[in-house]
């Protein structure tokens, strides 16, 4: 397998990550499912949907930027982003809940690894 294609797997996986924390954030809140992911009581998911949704959407603009980074080669968009991720995955963790870390932060910083090792361009003859 192409060395440069695990770079772009793990960067895909992480951004499909917050795609589906975006429809979960911003669709699912209220529902059996956005109740038992978030642990949350119908109550409270009822008065926090809006803020929710808020939290969806940026989680969005972050898969946005790693597909952006993916679409168009740029390292330096692609590490940026991953970036993004573990400084939320990290404040979300320490501010929420700590098993963020390893749900959010852990995935960007191993892509990030791979982004950094194996994401070069060939050298010039």
């Amino acid at each position: 397998m192409n060395k440069q294609l695990w770079p772009r797997l793990a960067v895909a996986l992480v951004a499909l990550e917050h795609i589906y924390i975006l429809v979960l954030e911003m669709f699912l809140w209220t529902t059996p499912r956005g109740l038992a992911t978030f642990n949350l009581t119908p109550e409270f998911a009822q008065a926090s949907a809006s803020l929710a949704a808020n939290q969806g959407l940026y989680n969005g603009f972050l898969a946005a930027g790693l597909f952006w980074g993916l679409a168009t080669g740029d390292r330096t968009f692609k590490l940026f982003f991953l970036a993004c991720v573990i400084v939320a995955g990290v404040f979300g963790a320490v501010t929420a809940l700590p098993k963020i870390f390893f749900i959010q932060a852990l995935p960007a910083i191993v892509a990030a690894a791979l982004v950094l090792w194996l994401d070069r361009k060939p050298a010039q003859a």
